[in-house]
């Protein structure tokens, strides 16, 4: 049986600051609901306060951390407290890469209390793939110089469009029999006194892809691996911490500049390319708009904290 999508794929930019934060912008923190799922990439510190001004609620299946540099992870002690001392009781999986059972030891460590629920640390590498209902979250290595993830979210496949004139000269009248053959149900009906079938063949076109997200962390411009897992994103949010003034810094210490983040998206077809972890040291993002629009000719955004952005299906 084939599921009809449609549920709704929301991402929110909780924080979309560097290593520093600033007055306007908090460290990493991505935030992305999909459908009944609530899934966090990174959790810089003061990720809670981002969460009550984006009114996202404390709601979380599933944490996934890029690496362990601290302006991505020092947000998760007090989260973790939080969501204990609301008397949350599922486990919480916590995704990354080496060392992720060493950070969750060390925030259970860092509780005087007994957390309430139990934090379950999954250790990640290149080509993992996390499935859920519907979609699936593929880890892919980043360029940081330290064991670092990226993360791929992409949805399944859907279901092609319904031909509802060759269902009807097909004999079968407008009514549930039709819902039944969207969802991948062959059907039988009385024709002319026969019973005849219907399979979902018949008047179905061919499937059509799911939306894919993409979210890189701290890295080093690198679209083979991308290309791997998200070709086609629908969104993808890189790594622009520096603009090509600064091209060599970026170099020394493993990260983007937006330029280089506007080639990656040129590359792997993305039809958004959201920059962020942009440097302290800039009060505009203007030049990076600028300069990675040099290169990609989709759209180019660099968000607010706390803006969210809603990624719709595509007309195919």
């Amino acid at each position: 049986m084939v599921c009809i999508a449609g549920e709704t794929l929301q991402v929110y930019f909780l924080g979309t600051a560097g290593a520093l934060p600033t007055p306007q912008k908090n460290p990493p923190c991505l935030m992305v609901r999909r459908g009944s799922d609530t899934l966090l990439f990174d959790c810089g510190e003061g990720a809670q306060q981002q969460m009550m001004r984006a009114r996202t609620g404390f709601t979380i299946d599933a944490l996934f951390i890029t690496h362990w540099h601290a302006d991505h992870f020092l947000g998760v002690p007090g989260l973790v407290q939080t969501l204990s001392f609301m008397e949350r009781t599922e486990p919480l999986a916590i995704y990354g890469p080496a060392g992720v059972h060493d950070f969750v030891d060390t925030v259970k460590a860092l509780s005087k209390n007994p957390v309430r629920f139990s934090l379950v640390p999954i250790e990640l590498r290149h080509g993992s793939v996390v499935p859920f209902s519907g979609y699936r979250v593929t880890a892919v290595a980043a360029h940081h110089g330290t064991a670092s993830l990226s993360y791929i979210l992409r949805e399944d496949p859907r279901p092609g469009r319904f031909n509802r004139e060759r269902a009807v000269e097909l004999g079968l009248s407008p009514g549930p029999l039709f819902g039944r053959l969207q969802r991948g149900e062959p059907v039988t009906f009385i024709k002319g006194g026969i019973e005849t079938e219907i399979v979902p063949a018949d008047v179905m076109g061919p499937p059509r892809p799911g939306r894919c997200l993409i979210y890189t962390g701290d890295t080093r411009p690198g679209a083979e691996g991308l290309l791997e897992y998200g070709a086609d994103a629908d969104l993808l949010v890189h790594d622009a911490t520096f603009d090509d003034s600064a091209a060599d810094r970026a170099r020394e210490v493993f990260h983007s500049t937006a330029s280089e983040a506007g080639e990656v998206a040129r590359q792997i077809h993305a039809r958004t390319l959201a920059l962020v972890h942009i440097s302290s040291r800039y009060t505009s993002t203007a030049n990076h708009i600028r300069e990675a629009r040099q290169h990609f000719q989709g759209d180019v955004i660099a968000p607010d904290d706390c803006v969210m952005l809603e990624i719709p299906f595509r007309e195919e």
